[in-house]
């Protein structure tokens, strides 16, 4: 391999890590140098398909390669356990882990610490920041285009359970909160800063077990107040979706994947859906922005820059994830 090319590796080849794994291929001048993954099988497949690239079933075997960062695509409960012994084997300085960072805010806290003593670029994958959608309405946020906020409702919705009953996938993939909700919570920490849970509840429908629909209510310090929604047996949500209705002093902004729309008693009302956002990238798979997001971590790891959403943002959602699931009687 080239000299000053960016040595990367993926752990766990499931959906997110296949995905990954292909951006990484095709990203100039980074190298997907080795993939761990415990399946036998999948790594018999692996390793016919990826040509050059290590395949291996243990971490420890990642040592010596010499590499600038890992990609943590593992189940959630398995994050916390892998991201560690990376780090503390020294196996790359530079770390991104799929949402969410860990299981609680405590593991989360354990790994900042961490990454702090390495110095790397770390990032963990809220996709949604990369969304051109939600980015734009970070923007008029920012321009104070609605004026103060003062109340925002937010969702994250889909069918995946819907009519489903005694299944090991809602448990599996760690409940909708930390599955789909932790999107809606990490937006709305990017858009406002921190908050306070009020009330939380939460409901089993799948098995008796498994954390199906969850509701809650938040507030900050300056008044703001806050309502959520999740749920992944919703009706007429083939695909995931994430969006809120945000309040302001001059009007409303509503955003989802998809569209952005503001209206205000000057303006009136505008409109964008993601083809009037210049939604276009170098290599699309799967959506847009998960090129987005691996090329601007590749671009900060390059420029010795910390990168967003970072570990400790990532922490506070935790935060607010456990707080939820305490509040809700949902907690260990």
């Amino acid at each position: 391999m080239d000299e000053g090319r960016l040595k990367t590796a993926v752990v766990g080849m499931g959906k997110m890590g296949i995905l990954h794994s292909c951006v990484l291929r095709v990203l100039p001048d980074v190298d997907l140098v080795a993939v761990c993954e415990k399946s036998f099988f999948v790594r018999r497949l692996l390793k016919r398909i990826l040509g050059q690239t290590l395949v291996v079933d243990d971490l420890n075997k990642l040592s010596g390669l010499n590499l600038d960062a890992v990609y943590v695509t593992t189940p959630i409960p398995s994050h916390f356990v892998v991201t560690k012994t990376l780090f503390e084997n020294n196996i790359a300085h530079s770390m991104f882990v799929e949402k969410t960072l860990a299981s609680n805010s405590l593991q989360a806290q354990k790994l900042c610490e961490l990454a702090d003593a390495t110095q790397g670029t770390n990032m963990v994958g809220y996709l949604r920041r990369y969304y051109v959608t939600f980015k734009k309405a970070k923007d008029l946020l920012s321009q104070e285009a609605i004026g103060e906020v003062r109340a925002f409702k937010a969702y994250a919705y889909s069918s995946d359970f819907l009519g489903v009953k005694q299944t090991t996938g809602p448990t599996s993939r760690g409940g909708v909160l930390r599955d789909l909700g932790c999107h809606a919570v990490d937006l709305a920490l990017w858009y406002f800063g921190e908050m306070d849970v009020v009330t939380a509840e939460s409901k089993s429908i799948v098995t008796s077990d498994s954390e199906d629909v969850v509701n809650f209510r938040v507030e900050n310090s300056h008044g703001l107040k806050g309502e959520f929604a999740f749920s992944w047996c919703e009706e007429n949500y083939r695909m995931p979706e994430v969006g809120l209705r945000i309040v302001g002093s001059k009007g409303t902004i509503e955003v989802n994947d998809d569209k952005v729309r503001i209206q205000t008693g000057k303006e009136g009302t505008n409109q964008w859906f993601r083809q009037d956002l210049n939604d276009n990238v170098t290599f699309w798979l799967g959506l847009p922005e998960y090129y987005r997001e691996d090329s601007n971590f590749v671009k900060l790891i390059r420029e010795h820059k910390p990168g967003e959403p970072s570990f400790n943002s990532a922490r506070k959602v935790d935060k607010i994830l456990d707080d939820i699931e305490r509040r809700a009687g949902k907690s260990e």
